[in-house]
């Protein structure tokens, strides 16, 4: 950032200019940001790949059943058996159901258990345009119909409607909750980071115009440009603006503080911080923001959908950061740092900080920390070896038991293991006898249970049971060899789709997503830091850093949700989410220490400028470490596994990659390589050890 374009922000005129913009923008952004949950879809269709077999199936179904059809299984349950006035009970709830005015069809049954003991209605409801945000409401007023003069009897809903309440309840409030934990955690940071009861108030007022800016333009692109936003983008929004934001915050305001010791003018101050600081911040979001938009290479459509979404969130808070924060600081002045407000000509006290002293620690031996620390940290990724990325079962995916995994339970325990999640095959009709003998054949598959095929222009569409419970490895195995004997009727264009067919290809296509995602990722980071540092060296060593730090918190993190948090296992998307985030995020620490090692190179030398940067840099960098694991943590707030272990992993890979990789790992390296780091640019003929009378900080003028 030229010093020209600082000071346009900064001006003693300029700077109310930029107030007065952000208030008519936020205050013309806040109506729409309100409407972004009104276009968020939380259907299967908005997570699937719009590739994959079983949304083709769904396309399909819509021309048998609406596809805000969701059915509903009420289970009834006596462990000592029913009695004659249960199953009377029970057939007059099922006549009952029959009268709903949101039915998609006849309501069946009920149907009896064997053993005497359970009893299941299936009650096909349709849920409207509303989608899950409906399915409380109608299941609530199902069970109120339900346990009326139960007299002890036992009562679950569950089949996809008791599963989409549930989660419509998980996610209910998510944004208010997110938003007001997120605050709280970043204000307690930068008390503690600031020392002032009162500096904390303008970044998290800038952050709070970026979020709710972010969300009006994500909100407009939903509305009328067709992107997908769910419940998990929405949320990993909101810790993302405030968490990267407020990084972006700290860096400033430390560079700030830093000026404000050289300069009587703050606006002065203020303009030759956001010209040092300024491209360092900008590089860190441009790495976040491209990162997020790989992404869009992803099949899955939830994973594609969160690209665009965090990069605008990334895009809008950098924009805020770097001028109606500066713009702010400027307009109240030195004060805004009480009680201890920095003085022109006082001692900047990072040069004898804890950081300062870290890196005279690993000055004495550099080659031996930093093969030590890459040693530990590689011991640490075995971890990996626990990590079970397949895929989460209905059961898994709460952290708690609701109703509808009791109502799984109980149908478990007493019918068939696939009642209520059944496998559907849509074929042409010609070919429907020959598809229905083949999937009725398959191993798995109830061969009773199979229905005779239903026909509508010219498709036909049948249903049939697992004989294994519908989230079971042994489930997959039976859609893959249902697809393999319906496929091979000739002429049929058969299908096999359904809630299992719809999880193992969620799973395939997570796996697909990281392959290819990955790499690109690492490329684009790559390309950032080689155009910033222009060097070869030091990119690639950084880059090695970063992966080294994301597998070593990913090895942790599969310990942690195995043995101390008790997680069956793990999204299939964790380890890209991770990875992105990680990197992403991760390499910003890298960005800011080297390019303060850049800076000061010329006049110190390598070995000498990378102790500098360490101890002036240090305490921030922590600081914005601290603030971004604390937003992530926050997800571990939400009752479902997923937002938990992202939040963990990502919290844990950050502080792992603050307080080691860069402060000890990326350190180390630059005291042994020296200025081999900057291979081959023209830093890389500078000592490493340039005269002591040339160490003294330059004046303001000479500077700048």
């Amino acid at each position: 950032m030229t010093r020209d374009i600082a000071g346009l922000f900064t001006g003693r005129r300029t700077k109310y200019l930029i107030i007065v913009f952000w208030l008519v923008v936020v205050a013309l952004a806040g109506p729409l940001s309100g409407r972004l949950t009104g276009v968020e879809d939380n259907e299967a269709q908005s997570w699937l790949p719009g590739s994959a077999e079983s949304t083709q199936v769904l396309k399909k179904q819509a021309a048998f059943t609406s596809p805000d059809a969701l059915p509903a299984v009420v289970v009834y349950e006596r462990s000592s058996g029913l009695t004659s006035a249960d199953k009377a009970k029970i057939t007059s709830d099922a006549q009952k159901f029959g009268q709903l005015p949101d039915l998609e069809g006849p309501v069946p049954g009920p149907v009896f258990s064997q053993d005497g003991q359970a009893a299941q209605i299936f009650v096909p409801i349709n849920l409207g345009p509303e989608g899950w945000d409906r399915a409380g409401t109608l299941v609530d007023s199902m069970r109120a119909t339900a346990e009326s003069g139960a007299n002890g009897l036992d009562i679950h809903i569950t089949g996809p409607a008791g599963s989409a309440a549930d989660s419509a309840a998980a996610f209910e409030g998510i944004d208010s909750t997110l938003l007001l934990a997120t605050v709280a955690v970043v204000v307690v940071i930068l008390l503690f980071t600031y020392r002032s009861p009162v500096l904390w108030v303008l970044p998290v007022i800038s952050a709070g115009v970026a979020l709710t800016c972010a969300q009006a333009v994500i909100y407009l692109i939903a509305k009328y440009g067709g992107l997908t936003v769910n419940a998990q983008s929405a949320g990993i929004l909101t810790v993302l603006v405030f968490g990267a934001g407020t990084d972006y915050a700290l860096l400033l305001v430390a560079r700030y503080r830093e000026e404000l010791r050289r300069h009587h003018d703050r606006h002065e101050a203020m303009t030759v911080a956001l010209h040092r600081a300024g491209p360092a911040i900008i590089a860190s979001a441009a790495t976040v923001a491209i990162g997020m938009i790989c992404l869009l290479f992803a099949e899955t459509n939830s994973t594609r959908g969160l690209g665009p979404v965090a990069a605008i969130g990334i895009v809008v808070g950098l924009a805020v950061m770097l001028t109606l924060l500066p713009a702010l600081l400027v307009t109240v002045g030195r004060w805004i740092f009480w009680p201890v407000k920095p003085r022109e000509g006082s001692v900047e006290p990072t040069t004898r900080g804890l950081w300062a002293k870290v890196g005279t620690r690993i000055a004495r031996a550099p080659r031996t920390t930093w093969i030590t620390t890459s040693v530990v940290l590689a011991l640490l990724a075995i971890g990996l070896v626990q990590l079970n990325a397949t895929g989460l079962t209905n059961k898994e995916s709460f952290r708690g038991n609701p109703d509808s995994i009791q109502g799984e339970e109980a149908l478990a325990r007493h019918f068939p293991a696939g009642v209520g999640t059944p496998v559907a095959v849509v074929s042409n009709e010609a070919e429907a006898g020959a598809v229905r003998t083949a999937f009725a054949g398959t191993p798995g598959i109830e061969a009773s249970s199979v229905t005779q095929p239903a026909v509508r222009g010219g498709i036909a569409y049948m249903e049939g049971t697992l004989t294994s419970p519908p989230d079971s490895p042994a489930a997959y195995d039976t859609i893959d060899r249902a697809r393999d004997r319906v496929h091979a009727v000739p002429g049929a264009d058969a299908q096999v789709g359904g809630q299992t067919a719809v999880n193992l290809d969620l799973q395939r296509a997570a796996r697909h997503d990281r392959n290819l995602i990955i790499p690109i990722v690492l490329l684009v980071v790559l390309v950032i830091l080689g155009l910033l540092l222009r060097a070869i060296v030091a990119p690639l060593i950084l880059v090695a850093t970063v992966v080294l730090s994301f597998v070593a918190a990913l090895g942790v993190s599969a310990l942690f949700f195995r043995h101390v948090f008790g997680f069956g296992g793990a999204d299939s998307s964790l380890p890209l989410f991770v990875f992105v985030f990680l990197v992403a995020l991760g390499i910003d620490y890298n960005i800011f220490l080297m390019t303060r090692v850049r800076e000061e190179t010329p006049r110190h030398g390598t070995k000498r400028a990378a102790l500098i940067a360490l101890a002036a840099t240090g305490g921030v960098i922590t600081s914005a470490g601290l603030v971004l694991a604390g937003t992530f943590a926050v997800l571990a707030t939400l009752p479902l596994t997923a937002f938990a272990e992202i939040g963990f992993a990502v919290a844990f890979g950050v502080l792992l990659d603050t307080i080691v990789v860069r402060a000890v790992l990326v350190t180390a390296l630059n005291l042994d390589l020296g200025r081999h780091m900057w291979h081959p640019s023209k830093l890389a003929k500078v000592p490493d050890d340039l005269p002591s009378t040339r160490e003294p900080e330059p004046t303001s003028a000479a500077r700048y």
